[in-house]
């Protein structure tokens, strides 16, 4: 074929989706296992190319935000408007850290984000002191819990769990300790979590160790040794700026607006494929099918969350600085964080707001049809529903599990051999037909619920936002300790 012909026959195909009307069946067939396969290479090789991952106030993330901006703000131009929404946060990187154990041995441990460096050059050499475990309750989280213990210019061994990790610091931080040895609560690898910039100035230094180290050391300390341990830890601690990408189709009411959000950046430790390359994966590609289409009644806007592992920031500046007129045109928002596991299982996320069961309906039921498990779950407190949830906007979203249905949680392995094709393109292709559905039609579900009274101050809204940003490690995305996710603790 001819150039001249191939471009004129290419023309004339745009024109002819152009002309279509969207339907959740179009929606459906246009996802593509191999296009969410080449976004995912394409991540996994930006994180190769810059340091590993793709985190923020890193060159990895600006590489991921000029991938999707490649697609949404170019080829897809004539169909959809786009634009970086900006916002500064404190942006923090351990460039060293290490644990020296008492016989002068190299223990592996791993940095949290937001962990507070040790003062002066040396870090601290100082005797372990062992704490009470209590899984039941979680160890170390509460005042009664620390009566008799004089941590007083010793590093406090310390078990992971249940509560926030933040919490424990600050316990013993005021029961004297100059830092704490924090060990996982599970064998195997540990994930890293966040203390939350919040937090910055009020917690001691912390290594965190493995399982079995910490309760090695454990029972030597309950057989009357005494342990002298090292914690070493070098880290910076600056404003840096970064932003959201937002999309959204010049189709539809602007008084009518469906929301699909992923957050695009990935922990320091790895290249996030998983968490949450995958749901970013995901709205590029349904946001591709969409742009194709006309007619359809309500705007659909997509939203690429930044510093998402620092404690929600993204979403929540952007919730945060919506006006009530805006709130109100936001019908329905769903979220897509971790969407891909290797070893899936199926959430949908349902709350309290009595619109949510209309998205979680549409999505459980695809799922269920094509032979998926789902099961409806809560929201927990580490994603980037939160922000919308406090506003009181019907939301809903999937999830397929940290540790251990994502072995490589929060860790370097997440990358590209630890995704679950079949999860992500099942959980793709339901998340499709929902956003087709409501942009087609949004009968019955109600518009946002107002809970609280409209005048509150600014500072009240901040401060209220700020606590859920910091709310203990919950059930899903925030497993021990944490992302709710990555752990947000």
């Amino acid at each position: 074929m001819k150039a001249g012909t191939a471009l004129v026959m290419g023309l004339l195909a745009l024109g002819a989706h152009a002309s279509e009307t969207l339907t959740p069946e179009k929606a459906v067939a246009d996802i593509k296992t191999q296009e969410l396969q080449r976004n995912l290479w394409n991540f996994n090789k930006i994180a190769r190319e810059n340091g590993g991952n793709r985190a923020f106030g890193l060159p990895g993330y600006d590489a991921s935000a000029d991938y999707i901006l490649e697609r949404a703000e170019k080829r897809f131009a004539t169909t959809v408007n786009v634009h970086k929404q900006y916002f500064n946060h404190t942006f923090t990187l351990v460039r060293d850290i290490s644990v020296t154990g008492p016989e002068g041995e190299k223990v592996d441990v791993i940095a949290l984000i937001y962990n507070p460096a040790t003062p002066g050059d040396d870090g601290i050499t100082a005797p372990l002191i062992d704490t009470p475990v209590d899984d039941a309750r979680g160890s170390m989280c509460f005042e009664d819990q620390w009566a008799g213990i004089d941590a007083t210019n010793k590093l406090a061994l310390v078990k992971r769990g249940t509560c926030a990790i933040a919490d424990k610091l600050k316990l013993a931080a005021a029961h004297g300790a100059a830092g704490v040895i924090l060990y996982h609560n599970a064998p195997g690898a540990i994930p890293g979590a966040t203390l939350g910039a919040a937090n910055i100035g009020l917690l001691p230094p912390v290594g965190t160790i493995s399982l079995a180290v910490g309760e090695a050391w454990s029972a030597r300390l309950a057989a009357g040794e005494e342990l002298v341990v090292r914690l070493y830890v070098d880290a910076v601690y600056e404003s840096r700026e970064t932003y959201n990408i937002i999309a959204e189709t010049k189709e539809g009411d602007p008084n009518n607006v469906i929301i699909l959000g992923a957050h695009l950046d990935s922990v320091q430790a790895g290249a996030g494929i998983n968490d949450d390359g995958s749901g970013s994966s995901a709205l590029l590609e349904i946001l591709g099918s969409f742009k194709k289409y006309k007619g359809f009644k309500n705007k659909v806007r997509f939203i690429w969350w930044g510093a998402e592992e620092s404690g929600l920031i993204g979403s929540l500046y952007y919730t945060r600085t919506l006006s009530e007129e805006e709130r109100d045109k936001i019908r329905f928002y769903f979220n897509y964080d971790m969407i891909g596991s290797i070893n899936p299982k199926f959430d949908v996320y349902q709350g309290d707001n009595a619109g949510d069961a209309y998205g979680a309906d549409l999505l459980e039921e695809y799922l269920l049809e094509h032979g998926f498990p789902a099961q409806r779950a809560p929201f927990g407190s580490g994603s980037d529903y939160v922000g919308f949830i406090q506003i009181g906007v019907p939301s809903s979203g999937l999830h397929t599990g940290t540790t251990p249905y994502d072995p490589c949680y929060h860790l370097a392995c997440d990358n590209i051999d630890n995704i679950s094709w079949e999860a992500l393109t099942i959980n793709t292709k339901a998340a499709a037909r929902a956003a087709a559905i409501f942009a087609n039609d949004l009968s019955g579900v109600p518009p946002r619920t107002k809970t609280t009274p409209a005048k509150r101050s600014v500072q009240a809204i901040r401060r209220e936002f700020e606590r859920w940003a910091t709310i203990a490690e919950e059930s899903d995305h925030a497993q021990s300790c944490a992302h709710g996710k990555q752990e947000v603790v």
